[in-house]
């Protein structure tokens, strides 16, 4: 028996480290690909990217002042700018700065017993007046680079002042525009769609679920209010960190707690209007509670490629069926979480109390290993947007709770300010700009006069209009040669994509009866692609209610991939594994070849089998 946190310690160094070496073949490749393009020349102004990377490695053993220790010490304003300039490159046109000594997180929201006195700090201990200036020499820096400076918070206490404060370019097209994703999932009636409609509209429910009747999609929803369809809605946020909302639903200048002026109404921004205005947007991947649609849910989450979970909570209902289900799915794919606790305005003190005492001893179990942090305050929105997903010593990592009221408006000025601060997956190691064009295609459309088209995240390289592909792995294991005729992000027309982003492709020359989930389009390169129909996979039980041998068979999830594999052979001494079990398992697709990589996750499922592993080896 092995536990759930030693195993996804393991298979994320497997990842890690398969992900390591495919990312720098893929840049030796991309730099190879680079060379023969230009005749063997590097044009003047064109560096080789491995060497690139190189020089960056080299660079980064130098240890350098921080941005933050440039601003308080009065250090060199071409080196700041220049500083600034570079932090901004790497957080695609996003900064968040903290300046003054910080309460130690660890101490401050997972405090020892008995507690430190005073709770320790981190960063320079400045005065009030140090501050001020601190800040004037950023808000020059930021008016040199053409950048909107942000106040998120300040605190001054006995003697000592701090605070954060975020810096933010604006786009210059929707293709520079900064992506989050967040799947928000949950159970049934637990709220989900109307804090959706709340927070992308701008307006409040009327406690009857108005706020949520615009974001269905089909007619049989609108009939039962819930959803059984992976829907999506965006929020944008301008460069001054402002919400992007219809007009109407303006916030009351006089109200300290930014309520909105009026109840929800059907009026929206187009996501065009919404990209015009916004400097970053949030995609919400609004996904199904109910257990019959457990498996869109699924597929949502893995193939969708969240980059952070947000659990809706019914105050009146508590922790209950699928979202303990969604709950253990979100820890499995090891994705960060974020919980809502919703209809407070309604539930009964006592009920409440009942669920918040349930949520956090769920949350601190030994299963989930997260620390409940109840956010009430603009700095502990921004803290849990800066530390969610990151462990914080043995304690394990943050989980901010919102206690929102959507009929109220409670609290829902701080999910905004959380959702604002929380930095994209696209500063990641895991999209790669640098490597050869790869997308998975997570959902396929006929559109008429237009023709076929794909929808999906780019996991790296970029793409621009009228770009050769290769479009596979078709039913018997082939890539077709195809064409991108027309490229769009958020609905908006752009010219280029890169990887992190999701975008929509329209395919030259492709019938919709070519194209399935699951599928890739990748850059035509020396090694051609090559279709999968065995692979090896190291594997942990989580979930049987007997035990698994080979011949079983069951649903496997790996990304945008769908399809039903059987076991081949099972590496274990009893030639069978139970719940807690783990072993190295040979898997073959029953339908056809998919295109995967060593170190992906994947993720098992039937009936309430659950199953986690990581591809270990490609077979053939």
């Amino acid at each position: 028996m092995t536990t759930l946190k030693s195993f996804q310690a393991e298979i994320e160094a497997i990842s890690h480290e398969k992900q390591k070496l495919a990312i720098k073949e893929a840049r030796e490749l991309h730099a190879a690909a680079e060379l023969a393009r230009h005749h063997t020349k590097i044009p003047v102004g064109k560096k080789d990217p491995v060497l690139e990377v190189k020089v960056k490695e080299d660079a980064e053993e130098v240890k350098e002042a921080t941005i933050e220790e440039l601003i308080l010490t009065e250090g060199s304003v071409d080196e700041l700018q220049s500083r600034l300039a570079t932090s901004l490159l790497k957080g695609h046109g996003e900064y968040l700065i903290p300046l003054g000594a910080h309460p130690s997180p660890i101490h401050k929201y997972n405090p020892p017993v008995p507690a430190i006195e005073p709770v320790p700090t981190v960063g320079m201990v400045i005065t009030a007046g140090e501050l001020d200036s601190a800040v004037g020499r950023l808000k020059d820096a930021c008016q040199a680079l053409n950048a909107e400076l942000n106040e998120m918070y300040r605190v001054d206490e006995d003697g000592r002042s701090y605070g954060c404060w975020l810096v933010r370019l604006t786009p210059r097209g929707v293709e520079e525009i900064m992506e989050v994703r967040v799947a928000v999932v949950g159970n049934v009636d637990a709220g989900k769609s109307t804090t959706l409609g709340v927070l992308t509209r701008g307006g409040l429910d009327d406690g009857r679920g108005k706020a949520r009747v615009a974001l269905f999609r089909h007619p049989h929803e609108i009939e039962t209010g819930r959803t059984s369809s992976v829907g999506g809605e965006i929020l944008g946020f301008s460069p001054t960190g402002q919400p992007v909302i219809p007009s109407s639903h303006a916030v009351d200048p006089s109200d300290p707690h930014g309520h909105p002026l009026a109840v929800a109404k059907r009026e929206k921004l187009g996501w065009e209007d919404i990209c015009k205005k916004a400097a970053k947007v949030v995609s919400f991947i609004d996904l199904a509670g109910h257990e019959r649609y457990f498996k869109t849910t699924l597929y949502g989450l893995s193939g969708c490629a969240p980059d952070y979970v947000m659990l809706m909570v019914g105050g009146n209902a508590g922790l209950i069926g699928m979202s303990k289900e969604h709950l253990g799915v979100a820890l499995a794919l090891n994705v960060p979480i974020a919980v809502c606790v919703t209809k407070i305005d309604m539930t009964p003190p006592n009920i409440l109390e009942q669920t918040v005492n349930m949520l956090t001893k769920v949350l601190r179990s030994p299963g989930c290993r997260r620390i409940p942090v109840f956010v009430n305050t603009a700095q502990e929105a921004v803290d849990c947007a800066r530390y969610l997903g990151q462990p914080l010593g043995s304690a394990g990592r943050l989980c901010p709770i919102f206690m929102v009221s959507n009929v109220s408006g409670h609290n829902l000025p701080m999910l905004r300010t959380f959702l604002n601060c929380l930095p994209s997956s696209q500063t990641d190691d895991k999209y790669v700009v640098d490597a050869p064009f790869e997308f998975q295609i997570s959902d396929v459309f006929s559109v008429p006069f237009v023709g076929t088209v794909v929808s999906g995240v780019i996991t790296a390289g970029t793409i621009h209009a009228n770009d050769a592909v290769l479009l596979g792995p078709d039913s018997v294991g082939q890539f077709i040669p195809t064409a991108v005729k027309t490229i769009q992000r958020k609905r908006a027309s752009v010219n280029s994509g890169e990887a992190g982003q999701s975008v929509s492709f329209a395919l030259k020359r492709i019938r919709r009866t070519q194209v399935r989930k699951g599928m890739v389009l990748m850059e035509k390169t020396e090694n051609p692609p090559k279709a999968v129909r065995r692979f090896e996979g190291m594997v942990m039980v989580l979930h049987h209610s007997s035990t698994i041998q080979p011949k079983y068979q069951a649903m496997m999830h790996c990304g945008a991939i769908r399809q039903t594999v059987k076991i081949i052979s099972l590496d274990h001494p009893s030639g069978l594994i139970r719940t807690g079990d783990r072993s190295k398992v040979v898997f073959e697709f029953i339908s056809h070849s998919e295109f995967l990589k060593e170190g992906q996750l994947i993720l098992l499922r039937e009936a309430k089998t659950k199953v986690l592993g990581v591809v270990t080896r490609i077979l053939a």
